[in-house]
């Protein structure tokens, strides 16, 4: 059974049990400040177990979208070791909240199992909890009594808290799971040990397949169990496993999800798959992470230097590092294999066919990226190395080429190993560790229970319609945290601040008492479909009525920018193509940030043509036409767009100023006119194929302007109130670029007669000409030099520096014969040399160039070089 004919057939069994089939929701998560990433099935549902909102369909079922590269669920390292870890991997699941329970969740799971997809019934291991004394909890026996009339007893496992107790984190709702496990092992192999004593035991073929947590308690910040009201059911079955075993494979990477992939890098780098233990690993890493890294593209998550950024782009340079190492890949290659992944998993995720040229471009230049890095860093490690004593090479030099530079610290420990020297790993870890311990300190966030305070009302958002409101607070949570100390965090039986979401900064203001008491709001976000209001202190009475007031000033700036975004798309549709697409945005009182997707750097034409399309939208005063709740398709029908990387829900709000219509969340003007003006101030890339709008509306402009005005009356003051400034300033330029050449001119004269000078001085030494020497010159008149004196010479050896600006310049020139015959390198001789000036360098055998910070060291260098012609 292929893998699309798996996936869908799971599908339509729970479509079969009146289970609704939804999408996947987007790998990168936007709206849950505790999670970077979809890591298990359930996260989209956190509201529903959670009690915050109630479902529309009591029974659902999915194939989600999951990565596991960070946090607690790390399994990075294990990828590509092994036969069955992966980075991105598809969780089949299906749901009950508050309808069916244990019963029809394990007799379910053995029907599709053992009925449907055919499973042999005796390589299936079952587990249930056994219970834990800490938790005071007695063993599962209903779901052992429900296992025990499908099952023998003796394919029952008793599992402990650590594998058969689900939590969602520290915090929340959670429960007993029951686990589905199978033995893939030959016959002979399970004479020997039955599989039962390799459940959980990391065994590469006696594996599970699937957990079944039933939903019954929320854990409490104190460490207690409280009886949940409703009981939910939350599945998860590993698809590339299940396609394993229906496919009769040992391995994942055998299986139709990756093979495609596997032979198209065996193509492309000419390396056969099942030959040699380390270049198998190196292609399941490639095999995996091109699929973690698109899928993150795709879900609208570029690489960065930050968060989750940082993991998408540390996922990708694994798989690069690999190629460079054990399939000798010096050139981007990985991008290639975005379109087999696109035609493979394109009709089940369209999403990766719609971003297919995009995540290709971004994957192709971070290759490009990387593999220069590593150039510089296998540069920085011979400069450790030469200045190593001993063979044992320093772990805090090592990690600082880590964490610097971003150079791998096993290719570190390969090269090290082949050149004879052994790395001091336990200082490279207790750096790492020190590391580690300095960021988790800065991050670590401990909050306390939700302290309930009333459920009077429905806690929702009126911000829309007003901007001021009674409320009553029915939730209070205390959060600490290195980073903001002691913090309070509020919910409200209604509230007009409108929560961090869509790009849009959170609302601002104050809630007073009916004593006149005045508690800030410094900041409203989203979490788990509740909106938080953070404060530094609680108001004295926190039962009593309080009026909620928001930052009127602050708001009216940010949806001045936040309608603003939206003119700015539809300006750029119509101007560039409507291949744009909006990749990301944020909008706050002071300026707007707009990324799209577009091909080059836009002219100074362009960017004029969208700001005078953008103030004609402002200029014709159009006012807002809001629909608010309408369904998604409706929009869709009408002309909205909706935003890639967003999941939408089946009602949605359509935000429309004449012709520009989106679906959005965010709050806006009533007319155009209010944002007064638009003006750009930026514009740049930020990845292949990505490009970045900054902008600023309103009162910004203002001060824009007068900024402007203020910087032409200094320059005028400076051009001695010159009539025409501009051309004042072209005059100085020519006078400038006139005396520029004439400096070049005299330049050029002094090197020439430096060249007669410095002939005289060309010492013999073993047969080659030598010359070492320091020179008033700058970088392109030492390059002149040195090629006017080798002009009529066969075996010169010749170093020049010089000091410019209180920096060190080394530059070496050897004969081309030279090179061949003697074997010497100018490239590598600026590279050993340039220590001596606390930098380094390179170029070509026959001529390189080294920078540095160290004058002083520039005599040491040139005495030195005399020892490359012994």
């Amino acid at each position: 059974m292929k893998s699309k004919e798996i996936r869908s057939t799971y599908l339509e069994f729970f479509k079969s049990k009146v289970h609704t089939i939804v999408p996947s929701a987007p790998m990168v998560i936007k709206d849950d400040p505790t999670l970077m990433f979809t890591n298990a099935g359930m996260n989209q549902f956190k509201e529903y177990f959670l009690g915050n909102t109630v479902p529309k369909q009591t029974r659902i079922t999915d194939t989600q979208k999951c990565l596991r590269v960070s946090g607690k669920h790390n399994d990075l390292e294990e990828v590509g070791m092994d036969t069955y870890h992966h980075t991105m991997f598809e969780m089949l699941g299906n749901w009950s909240f508050g309808d069916y329970f244990k019963k029809e969740a394990i007799h379910w799971a053995w029907e599709l199992l053992t009925e449907v997809f055919k499973v042999n019934k005796d390589i299936l291991y079952v587990s249930v909890f056994e219970g834990s004394e800490d938790d005071n909890m007695p063993l599962d026996k209903e779901a052992f009594d429900l296992w025990k009339a499908i099952v023998p007893e003796d394919r029952i496992i008793m599992g402990n808290k650590k594998d058969n107790f689900w939590e969602m984190g520290d915090q929340g709702p959670c429960g007993p799971s029951s686990e589905i496990h199978v033995d893939l092992r030959s016959e002979e192999e399970k004479v020997k040990i039955p599989g039962r004593d390799l459940v959980n035991a990391d065994h590469p073929l006696v594996v599970e397949i699937w957990n079944l947590v039933f939903i019954e308690f929320n854990r409490k910040a104190d460490g207690s169990l409280e009886k949940l009201p409703a009981q939910h059911v939350d599945t998860g079955m590993g698809f590339e496993r299940l396609c394993m075993v229906l496919q009769d494979k040992k391995s994942n990477y055998d299986t139709d999800v990756f093979t495609p992939l596997i032979k198209e890098i065996e193509i492309i780098t000419n390396t056969p798959y099942g030959k040699t233990e380390k270049v198998d690993i190196a292609i399941r890493v490639i095999a995996d992470h091109v699929r973690a890294v698109a899928f993150a593209i795709a879900d609208g998550q570029l690489p960065g230097n930050g968060g989750a950024g940082y993991v998408i782009r540390r996922i990708l340079r694994r798989a690069i590092r690999y190629g460079f190492t054990f399939l000798d890949t010096k050139e981007p290659f990985i991008y290639k294999l975005v379109a087999t992944l696109s035609k493979q998993m394109g009709d089940s995720f369209p999403e990766i066919k719609a971003q297919q040229t995009l995540c290709e471009n971004v994957i192709r230049e971070e290759e490009q990226s990387f593999l220069r890095t590593l150039d510089q860093g296998l540069v920085l490690l011979e400069n450790i190395i030469e200045n190593t004593t001993g063979k044992t090479v320093s772990g805090k030099k090592a990690f600082e080429l880590y964490d610097t530079f971003g150079f791998p610290i096993d290719l570190t420990a390969l090269i090290l190993r082949e050149r004879g020297y052994d790395l001091d790993e336990a200082e490279f870890k207790s750096e790492l560790q020190q590391q580690k311990d300095r960021s988790r300190a800065a991050s670590v966030v401990t909050a306390g229970d939700w302290q309930i305070l009333g459920e009077e009302e429905s806690e929702n958002f009126i911000g829309y319609d007003h901007r001021s409101s009674e409320v009553k607070i029915t939730r209070i949570r205390k959060v600490n945290s290195k980073k903001d100390g002691e913090i309070y965090q509020l919910v409200l039986n209604r509230t007009p601040f409108y929560a961090e979401g869509g790009g849009q900064v959170g609302d601002r203001g104050i809630l007073e008492t009916e004593n006149g008491e005045t508690i800030k709001i410094i900041d409203t976000k989203k979490e788990n479909n509740l909106i938080i209001h953070f404060t530094k202190k609680l108001p004295s009475d926190i039962s009593g009525t309080l009026q909620a007031k928001v930052n009127i000033e602050k708001r009216d700036l940010s949806q001045a920018n936040h309608s603003a975004t939206h003119l700015l798309h539809q300006a750029l549709r119509k101007i560039l193509g409507t291949h744009v697409e909006q990749k990301g945005s944020m909008v706050s009182p002071d300026y707007l940030r707009f990324d799209f997707s577009h091909f080059s750097k836009l002219s100074a034409g362009e960017l004029q043509e969208i700001e005078t399309f953008v103030n004609k939208r402002i200029k014709e005063q159009i006012p807002l036409f809001e629909q608010r709740g309408i369904t998604y398709n409706n929009a869709i029908e009408q002309g909205a767009i909706a935003l890639f990387g967003e999941k939408y829900g089946d009602s949605v709000r359509a935000i429309k100023f004449g012709d520009s219509m989106e679906l959005c969340g965010g709050t806006h003007v009533q007319n155009t006119a209010d944002i007064w003006y638009f003006k750009i101030i930026s514009e740049g890339a930020v990845a292949a194929g990505i490009r970045r709008i900054e902008a600023i509306t309103g009162d910004a402009v203002k001060q824009y302007f007068s900024d402007q005005a203020e910087t032409l009356h200094q320059i005028n003051s400076e051009l001695k109130n010159a009539k025409d400034p501009v051309k004042s300033i072209q005059s100085l330029q020519s006078e400038n670029a006139s005396l520029k050449k004439q400096v070049e001119t005299l330049l050029r004269e002094k090197a020439k007669n430096l060249k007669v000078e410095l002939q005289t001085e060309i010492q013999s030494i073993n047969g080659i000409d030598f010359l070492a020497k320091k020179v008033d010159l700058d970088a392109n008149g030492i390059k002149d030099l040195a090629f006017q004196l080798g002009e009529n010479k066969n075996n010169l050896f010749l170093l020049l520096a010089s000091e410019q600006d209180g920096k060190a310049l080394l530059s070496c020139y050897i004969s081309k014969e030279l090179v061949a015959e003697k074997g010497l390198n100018a490239g590598q001789v600026v590279r050993e040399l340039g220590k001596f000036i606390q930098g380094g360098g390179g170029g070509q055998p026959f001529f390189a160039t080294a920078g540095g910070k160290k004058p002083e060291g520039i005599a040491e260098a040139l005495q030195k070089s005399r020892e490359y012609l012994n």
